[in-house]
């Protein structure tokens, strides 16, 4: 009897800490990190930097948070760095013809996104492939339409207000910041208090048991990729309006930090479990984490690896907790 108690309590105990690392772990994680790089770099936790930090962080930032709709629904893109390219390039094409007005070279930009999310998700589920194959599929398709577009070549010179998207301040606070946050919100609200949200959560645990209960299954997964492509693409707008240019390499790698970021946030590959304010953390901590190897001048050689170690943990915490 003795012994069936202390296993119960074990087993307690076990759950007990598992929830709190699932609701905090992160929390704790970017606590610590913070601490031992105002430790090791004395100007880590200056108003500049601090501000460099989330105006770095806010185009893989705005990217992980329609990828977060995905990989909810067990789906994964690995499209989205190829968009920032194909986008960008798009965007820098169109607004030096533009003068004063950015509208058009913007919606042009975003238009891409949501044609490569079309096809994506066509894919996915018409085509009956998995989202894996289907877009490494899209991936090739992107750069390769950014290579041809432009035969290769830099384009460059961006007009005024067009730059502004990603070298202008609010205020005291950077365009880029703002629109991290303000999509932040957004997301937040659609994913954790309209029916379709609720749709995404249903679909990523048990598409079967979505359809039996009459959710549209399809269009739910047409949409998150739709949503996947469009902020890839306002990513690669960011990105091209504040290095006032695109190239057609540009995203290359981002598909890496932009997963590992949503993973790090507590998403599931798997699918059912996630949150947009999980994401934010994992963004956070990721452009924490780069920042402070910047600071402390660790070579350059290194930082992918470090991003990958990061995204191995936090998978090997995530199974974990799921056990």
């Amino acid at each position: 009897m003795f012994l069936g108690k202390a296993k119960l309590d074990d087993s307690a105990r076990s759950t007990r800490v598992k929830r709190f690392v699932g609701d905090y772990g992160i929390l704790v994680f970017f606590a610590l990190i913070v601490i031992a790089l105002t430790i090791a770099a004395p100007n880590f936790l200056s108003l500049n930097n601090m501000i460099n930090v989330v105006r770095q962080s806010s185009i893989i930032g705005v990217v992980a948070l329609g990828m977060t709709f995905i990989m909810i629904t067990s789906g994964i893109d690995l499209s989205v760095g190829s968009v920032v390219g194909l986008a960008g390039l798009v965007y820098a094409l169109l607004a030096p013809a533009s003068g004063t007005a950015f509208v058009l070279p913007l919606l042009a930009g975003a238009a891409v996104g949501l044609l490569v999310g079309f096809l994506s998700s066509a894919l996915v589920v018409w085509g009956k492939i998995l989202p894996f194959l289907a877009t490494l599929a899209t991936m090739a398709i992107a750069r390769t339409g950014a290579l041809v577009i432009t035969d290769g070549q830099v384009v460059s010179g961006l007009s005024e207000p067009a730059e502004w998207l990603g070298s202008g301040f609010i205020g005291p606070v950077p365009v880029p910041v703002l629109m991290f946050l303000l999509a932040a919100l957004i997301c937040e609200f659609v994913l954790s208090r309209t029916k379709f949200g609720s749709h995404v959560y249903a679909v990523g645990g048990n598409e079967e048991s979505a359809k039996k209960v009459g959710i549209a299954v399809r269009r739910v997964l047409f949409t998150v990729y739709l949503i996947g492509g469009l902020m890839a693409a306002l990513g690669g707008l960011v990105l091209t309006a504040r290095l006032n240019g695109a190239a057609p390499v540009a995203g290359t790698g981002y598909e890496l930090q932009v997963i590992a970021a949503v993973v790090i946030g507590g998403t599931s590959l798997f699918g059912g479990v996630g949150t947009i304010r999980g994401t934010v953390l994992g963004v956070l901590l990721l452009g924490v984490v780069m920042n402070g190897m910047n600071l402390l001048g660790v070579s350059s050689y290194y930082q992918q690896g470090v991003q990958g170690v990061i995204l191995v943990l936090a998978v090997l915490l995530n199974r974990w907790k799921s056990d």
